[in-house]
């Protein structure tokens, strides 16, 4: 069941590898691979936190809203670019175990994409996120970006 608590493994400070799809819709696409640094603050007695992913390689930072709703039970994830400074429509889900998922809608493209978020590999210095995308209502999905997070040397956890 989720919980206000469950993104508390996420505070602090992470070193990130990120591999992604060069065409986030192709199957076929090359894969990118590129480091970032990430630091994670809790808001709201860890009902809530921020984020702000720095990836000089893309030359842009990226700033995630993580909210509880505690009627619910469930968490919205809320995304943003500084290269836009717009927010993408948020995913919605939870932790079953030691898994989250999260679903939403978006466009990519000029095309309607189901999206689906997953945190998995949760430990005290590591975690793994993931998206995927759907072009058929999550009859199928194609990952397209995973992002390896590695606790920075010396840094406490939440």
């Amino acid at each position: 069941m989720s919980s206000p608590h469950d993104f508390d493994f996420f505070h602090g400070e992470w070193e990130v590898r990120h591999r992604r799809r060069t065409d986030f819709l192709d199957p076929g696409s090359d894969w990118e691979e590129f480091p970032a640094t990430s630091r994670c603050q809790p808001l709201f007695d860890g009902a809530a936190n921020l984020d702000e992913i720095d990836m000089p390689y893309l030359g842009s930072k990226g700033l995630t809203l993580r909210l509880f709703d505690r009627e619910t039970e469930q968490w919205s994830l809320t995304w943003s670019s500084s290269r836009t400074g717009k927010l993408f429509p948020p995913v919605f889900g939870r932790f079953e175990g030691e898994r989250g998922a999260f679903h939403g809608d978006d466009v990519h493209d000029g095309k309607d994409v189901r999206v689906r978020f997953v945190w998995s590999g949760i430990s005290a210095t590591t975690a793994r996120w993931e998206q995927a995308f759907s072009t058929d209502c999550g009859a199928t999905w194609l990952t397209n970006w995973t992002m390896d997070f590695t606790r920075s040397c010396g840094t406490p956890g939440a």
